[in-house]
């Protein structure tokens, strides 16, 4: 079993937050403050997740050094009150950074949500990479 810190615990709540300022703001068209501070507040959530030095190597690893550029460049964006650029350069980033985690994502989802077509077309299309 995987144990909780209280500072993990902090930060899973961080993380909460920041995503409800973004889908908050997305949906107040672009709100330039809402997102901003759910930008800070999900990295900030990350940090405390798995902590400071991990965060940095985690952003600073040579092979996703674009997704990191194109990820902390949206939020830049978005903190200099460029909100639709900065949504769709921070959203690059993430696609970029995160892609690895994306199947493991979907298997999480889809142990749970019984689909046989979607289920049927990630193994085909697995099978193919």
């Amino acid at each position: 079993m995987v144990t909780v810190t209280e500072v993990q615990k902090v930060g899973i709540g961080l993380v909460g937050f920041g995503l409800f300022f973004l889908l908050f703001g997305v949906l107040l068209y672009f709100d330039s403050v809402l997102l901003a501070f759910g930008n800070v507040l999900f990295l900030a959530g990350f940090m405390f997740i798995i902590g400071f030095r991990r965060a940095a190597s985690f952003f600073f690893q040579r092979e996703k050094f674009r997704g990191s550029f194109f990820f902390l460049g949206g939020v830049s964006l978005v903190l200099c009150r460029w909100p639709v650029v900065g949504m769709l350069v921070e959203s690059y980033g993430f696609v970029l950074l995160f892609r690895s985690l994306f199947p493991a994502a979907i298997g999480f989802v889809l142990s749970f949500v019984d689909i046989p077509f979607l289920r049927a077309f990630l193994s085909s299309s697995s099978s193919m990479v």
